[in-house]
């Protein structure tokens, strides 16, 4: 009785309660520090500290919503009642503002870990990462790609990208398990006006990025590939976003649907290119364009959810205001068309087996015309897809990988050239037919001495119906940790691309055209500092074979004397050749304070044409590629973020060399390279939280020393007798300060 007694003499002589907890990152429960703490309503806040803690003391007694809340960061509020004297405990889970809503933490044995030890060269973008690095003036998850360690584009209009010398043609861009064919808001044939693609940053999941030798699973690109997932709706409760910038803007909402589903819809619309018409000089931005995008998903039992997510968009072109500064070849108005729709099933009827199948369709529709009102080309691309991928754990270190795909496709298109020094119309293309690409892979992984040691080992199988080429292609990776810090990877493959139905059905073309093929082998060696940070250093070869080229397609200079190129240059699998490097990278990844990467990359690729005898480096070729990255949240409500890029520069596609100011034809193709390219960039991200809803401004100066870069837009012709090469070389961003705000409740 006394102890009772005196324990009710405490409560009533210390009514007050305690709050305290942690706050962890979503994505490997890294505590958070700088994370404002508020009593919803009250003035009661605090900060946690550097290990993610916090409390609130002499609290009353009574109802409260705790309001939790940082930059970069999906606010929470979280409910709850407080009797007196009680101490509350709570962990708050954050996710960042670019993934979904999670109230658990995603367990990772490290921040670079990958899900599956299968390849030498997996590297995944972040949330924040991709949110920093997607700039504001042109809100676009592929230019985080870009400032990614060992890749190249010198481009600041477009958002394709090259990879160890290879063009975006030879990437294989997967959305959901589904091979993309043109996912951007652009022009098909020409891309000099430059492209946004067409995912909405927000509504994506994870990036994972294959620089080379990537796993049996992926098929038809030679090169590398990125493989992208959307994100499914917020299950727990509704939410609102809108935002508005330099270039765009955009609604987005999300739910659940009962307890088992979750809808997500989004849609964009830009209007830079008014702005840019009236205010610019340079001709080449003036692009614009809008889409949709949703996807639902439903959890039907616990063994089987499903999914349908969809994108319609369209973008448009009009250079018309520009009409005296453009070549004949030079885009004047454009419109494309682009739709894809997926429909998935995911079957897990026991812990160990894992069933995905996925129904897609994808439509792209384009026209082109020249300052003349002359067309320049178009396209009618659709295609339907049906894949299935399963993974099964027969033995707890032995998954086995298998899957088959089949795609239907059918393209219609044309692209035309004008030259007026002889006057002339070259019909470059014209197609139209169907076929079908039919593939499946095989895959098997044995983990051994508790990880330490990872093999994997299979292969895929590719057929295509029109050509009845055929195509097998093995596959094999070892991790090893010779040390708890250090690791050994090795990835080797032999890879196969199938020519399009443009380039099989052209009057240039042929059915007898083979696959394109290309062997990797890569070497890295990765030694973590501590961790969150990490030293990599990797070699790579890369061996094309069979590579299409039109040997005769361009004018030059032989044997002293200017060549004429014929209408019918044909297509033929005439080129192979190399592409060899070594790169490093210090990449230092973490929610608090300094997060972000510093790369280098030497590379040199080389091809030979066998019809011609010509050697010459690939058009995106480059011997020195610097990519810096770094991020610091400095206070609760603001984050710094700046990345540096430099190029030493592309060659100019065809037999140019320069001759004083101008340029003229000659002997060697890709000989005259554009100068160096470099741009910083630096971003800051400030955000007000209220109790219900928060608002995050981002401002952004782009270009910020303002130096001078240039692209290759156009060749417009030559002049038979001189040699004169009448080329368009377009000025890229000069300094552009830009701002864009984002309101969440």
């Amino acid at each position: 009785m006394c102890v009772e007694a005196l324990l009710l003499l405490v409560a009533f002589a210390d009514p007050n309660a305690l709050i305290r907890g942690t706050v962890v990152d979503a994505r490997g429960g890294e505590p958070l520090a700088r994370v404002r703490v508020k009593l919803a309503g009250t003035t009661r806040e605090t900060s946690t500290d550097s290990k993610g803690a916090f409390y609130i003391a002499d609290v009353d007694p009574g109802d409260y919503v705790l309001n939790v809340a940082t930059v970069g960061y999906r606010m929470v509020n979280k409910p709850f009642s407080l009797a007196g004297g009680q101490t509350q405990e709570f962990e708050i889970v954050l996710s960042p503002e670019a993934l979904s809503h999670s109230e658990s933490v995603e367990v990772h044995e490290g921040v670079f870990e990958v899900a599956r030890q299968d390849n030498a060269t997996e590297m995944r973008l972040s949330g924040t990462e991709a949110k920093n690095l997607s700039s504001v003036l042109a809100d676009d998850p592929l230019r985080a790609v870009q400032s990614m360690p060992g890749v190249t584009s010198n481009d600041d209009y477009n958002s394709r990208f090259s990879i160890h010398g290879a063009g975006y043609n030879h990437i294989g861009l997967f959305l959901d398990d589904v091979l993309m064919h043109a996912p951007f808001h652009t022009v098909d044939s020409n891309s000099a006006s430059g492209s946004v693609t067409i995912f909405n940053g927000d509504m994506l999941d994870e990036m994972s990025l294959y620089s080379g030798a990537p796993p049996a699973r992926y098929g038809d690109r030679t090169a590398g590939v990125l493989d992208i997932h959307m994100r499914d709706g917020n299950r727990d409760g509704f939410s609102f976003r809108g935002s508005a910038g330099a270039a765009s803007a955009g609604l987005m909402g999300e739910g659940p649907i009962g307890k088992k589903g979750s809808w997500l819809v989004g849609a964009r619309k830009s209007y830079l290119q008014y702005i840019l018409n009236r205010t610019s000089s340079d001709p080449s931005i003036a692009f614009g364009f809008s889409d949709v995008q949703g996807r639902i998903a439903y959890s039907i039992n616990s063994h089987n959810q499903i999914t349908l997510s969809a994108i319609e968009g369209n973008s448009g072109l009009d250079r018309a205001s520009f009409r005296s500064q453009l070549g004949i070849n030079s885009l004047l108005e454009a419109g494309n068309q682009f739709t894809v729709a997926n429909l998935g099933w995911r079957f897990t009827p026991v812990d160990t087996f894992t069933l995905s199948t996925r129904f897609a369709y994808l439509r792209e529709k384009s026209d082109e015309s020249n300052p003349a009102n002359q067309a320049l080309g178009g396209q009618h691309y659709g295609e339907w897809v049906s894949n299935t991928n399963a993974s099964w754990a027969w033995s707890s270190n032995a998954p086995l990988d298998f899957g088959a795909s089949i795609r239907e496709v059918r393209d219609t298109g044309f692209e035309n050239q004008y030259q007026f020094s002889p006057a002339a119309v070259r019909v470059l293309n014209a197609y139209t037919g169907t076929t079908t690409l039919a593939g499946g892979y095989l895959q098997q992984s044995w983990t051994a001495r508790h990880g330490l040691v990872t093999l994997t080992a299979g292969g895929r199988y590719d057929t295509q119906t029109l050509t009845g080429a055929t195509a097998a292609s093995p596959y094999a990776s070892v991790s090893l940790a010779p040390f708890a810090a250090t690791r050994v990877l090795i990835g080797w493959g032999q890879y196969a691309q199938f020519p399009e139905l443009q380039q099989l059905l052209s009057p240039y073309g042929s059915k007898k055209l083979l696959p394109e093929r290309a062997n990797h082998v890569v070497i890295a060696l990765e030694q973590r500092l501590d961790a969150r940070t990490r030293v990599r250093v990797e070699v790579y070869q890369r061996d094309d074979r069979d590579l299409l080229f039109r040997s005769f397609f361009d004018p030059r200079i032989v044997a002293g004397r200017i060549f004429n190129p014929p209408v019918n240059a044909p297509y033929a699998n005439s080129v192979r050749g190399y592409a060899r490097g070594a790169e490093i990278f210090l990449q230092r990844r973490s929610a608090n304070r300094l997060t972000g990467w510093v790369s280098y990359s030497l590379g040199y690729t080389r091809l030979r044409d066998g019809l011609t005898g010509n050697t010459f480096p690939s058009d995106f070729d480059q011997r020195h590629t610097v990519n810096v990255y770094a991020g610091y949240r400095l206070r609760p409500t603001l984050n710094l973020s700046a990345k540096w890029l430099y190029g030493s520069g592309f060659p100019l596609p065809g037999f140019f060399q320069q001759s004083g100011s101008q340029y003229v034809l000659s002997t060697q193709r890709n000989a005259a390279r554009l100068g160096d390219y470099q741009r910083t960039d630096v971003r800051i991200n400030k955000a007000w939280a209220h109790d219900k809803w928060k608002i995050t401004l981002y401002g952004e100066v782009v270009n910020l020393f303002n130096q001078s870069n240039y692209r290759f837009d156009s060749f417009n012709g030559y002049d038979s007798k001189t040699g004169k090469a009448n080329l368009t070389l377009t000025k890229l961003f000069p300094i552009v300060p830009s701002a864009g705000v984002v309101f969440e409740h």
